[in-house]
């Protein structure tokens, strides 16, 4: 090829390569825009370049170079934030329970040998750990999220009293450091005990956290006496456990506490309280009854969505639910309208639940319970902004804003609403339509929107029964077990076996590749009933149990 035809075709390729993978200029035009930070803008047009909001508004000129989508007929909001996930943290991996505390004993000190640290605290006990640390990139993982119309997160751990770091990160992106929006965010704290080992019960974890914060105090004190005058002065012992508690106790970075109920919200208001912390409540379902104390100590609530419901089919046998169970559940779709008419910082957060959908549908319920829709979308765009320190980056449809934005088509928490693009740092991503339909009316995986299709179920005979070793993904206290499957005709039966006990399975049915059960366990001389639904593929089982207590993931893996 002549030198000239060899460039010119060089140019060509690269011109066609800018354009499909790097194409930066886009311009949604004819659409109702919601701002959130301002006003409603009923037909306007929002311009993106490298990654930021370029321009808004209702005169605003489509730019030659820009990818145009007409947006008549749809509503731009700024994208939608979870305020608590585990997104993109690795599941741990399922495995029997251990037999008896020896068998934790020997697992912790096994975790402990592989994370060796400076710190005289055990496994559980360490809040300098860094959630980034753990989080993966790539994009697929967070594809069901953005379908649901999220660009962006607060993660955290799953284990341990101390959960550590949060850090907020786009659901988008080939590397951390692209995702990462700040980190980290703040310590996070559940009112959790260590099976096996100190403290094994509620009383000693509040013990050990005063323990801690009061040492990290006196630690502070010596590096100041020792940095003053170090001549004659014993150094002071290096305690990375310590170090990251102070600027807790300096207020210069948030602690963040799980505490759902009552008596777990009134701990952590105490604690803050006594330690003048800057405290947010995460879950908060019964915080409409401290709402006083909330503006007095200027604590925010990252609320859950993961509502709780009855986990049991009624019959004539089963015996009523309790008065106060009723109450609460009745209550919590109540307290966003309660916060918001008080004037009580918060957002939403997912809460655990396994479908994202649910954080719309939960979302919508509050509506129809004293909370406006504005307020609503607030509470999962700009509220959580401001929460977390970064409003002035994300949260509204601003100019010069990151572009993360939510395209929908109908009323957002409408049943007939449908998300078209999600932009996350620019990048626009399309969700996928509901699978086609299969036997039953449903698609793989239940036909969620977006779930997209990863290979077909075995639906034979049988295919479900075995051994499986299961997670239940509790946040800060996760539970390993066994599920045993048996099957006859349509119906199953079988066993589940957790730490917390074991107990048989209920009525259990079998619909294709989707199982679902109940049964109870036995949690401090209570009994607490439960159900599950989960889809088997293969030898990998996932699905949801849900209690009084609220819904969390289960996975598990048969048994060879």
């Amino acid at each position: 090829m002549k030198p000239r035809l060899f460039l010119l075709a060089l140019g060509a390729i690269g011109s066609i390569f800018s354009l499909s993978a790097f194409a930066q200029s886009y311009a949604i035009t004819n659409a109702r825009i919601v701002t959130v930070s301002g006003g409603t803008i009923e037909r306007g047009t929002v311009v993106v370049r490298d990654g930021l909001i370029e321009s808004v508004g209702a005169d605003v000129r489509t730019p030659a170079d820009a990818h145009v989508f007409d947006g008549t007929g749809l509503t731009v909001y700024p994208g939608f934030i979870d305020s608590l996930t585990n997104l993109g943290i690795a599941a741990p991996r399922p495995s029997p329970s251990p037999a008896g505390a020896g068998g934790f004993g020997q697992a912790a000190a096994a975790a402990a040998a592989a994370n060796p640290s400076n710190s005289n605290y055990p496994n559980g006990f360490r809040p300098e750990d860094m959630t980034l640390d753990d989080v993966r990139a790539g994009d697929s993982q967070f594809e069901a999220n953005r379908n649901a119309g999220f660009t962006t997160a607060l993660t955290v751990g799953r284990t341990g009293i101390f959960n550590g770091h949060s850090a907020l990160i786009e659901l988008a992106g080939n590397s951390v450091s692209a995702m990462t929006v700040k980190n980290p965010v703040a310590l996070h704290v559940t009112f959790a005990t260590i099976p096996g080992q100190y403290p094994g019960s509620l009383l000693g974890t509040f013990s050990a956290l005063r323990q801690m914060l009061n040492d990290a105090r006196r630690q502070q004190e010596l590096e100041k006496m020792y940095a003053a005058n170090p001549r004659g002065m014993k150094r002071p012992e290096s305690d990375k456990s310590l170090d990251a508690l102070i600027p807790v106790l300096n207020r210069q970075m948030a602690v963040v506490f799980t505490a759902n109920r009552a008596n777990d919200i009134v701990r952590a208001l105490d604690l803050a309280k006594e330690y003048n912390l800057k405290a947010i409540i995460s879950g908060g379902q019964e915080a409409d009854k401290f709402i006083d104390r909330l503006k007095a100590q200027d604590v925010a609530v990252l609320l859950s969505l993961n509502f709780p419901k009855r986990t049991a089919a009624a019959s004539p046998e089963a015996d009523d639910e309790p008065m106060e169970t009723l109450r609460f559940r009745a209550n919590v779709p109540k307290v966003a309208g309660k916060l918001a008419a008080a004037g009580i910082k918060f957002a939403f957060e997912g809460g655990g639940a396994t479908n994202a959908n649910d954080f719309l549908s939960n979302a919508a319920k509050t509506t129809e319970n004293g909370l406006s829709k504005d307020a609503a979308i607030r509470a999962m765009t700009l509220g959580p902004a401001e929460i977390f320190g970064v409003a002035d980056r994300l949260g509204s449809v601003e100019a010069g804003k990151i572009a993360n934005l939510t395209v929908v088509r109908g009323d957002v928490f409408g049943n007939q609403k449908v998300i078209t693009h999600v932009f996350v740092d620019g990048a626009v991503f399309q969700p996928k339509p509901p699978a086609p339909a299969g036997p039953g009316g449903r698609g793989p995986r239940g036909g969620a929107p977006g779930a997209g299709n990863r290979g077909d179920a075995d639906t034979s005979p049988g295919s479900v029964v075995g051994t499986y070793a299961i997670a239940i993904d509790i946040p800060g206290q996760p539970l390993s077990g066994t599920l045993t499957i048996t099957q006859q005709g349509s119906s199953l039966a079988g066993t589940l076996s957790t730490e917390l006990g074991s107990g048989a399975l209920t009525e259990g049915q079998l619909s294709g590749s989707s199982v679902s059960f109940a049964g109870s366990v036995s949690v401090g001389g209570q009994t607490v009933p439960f159900t599950v639904k989960a889809t088997v593929t293969g030898t990998r089982l996932s699905g949801t149990i849900d209690s009084t207590q609220g819904s969390f993931p289960i996975s598990g893996t048969k048994n060879p």
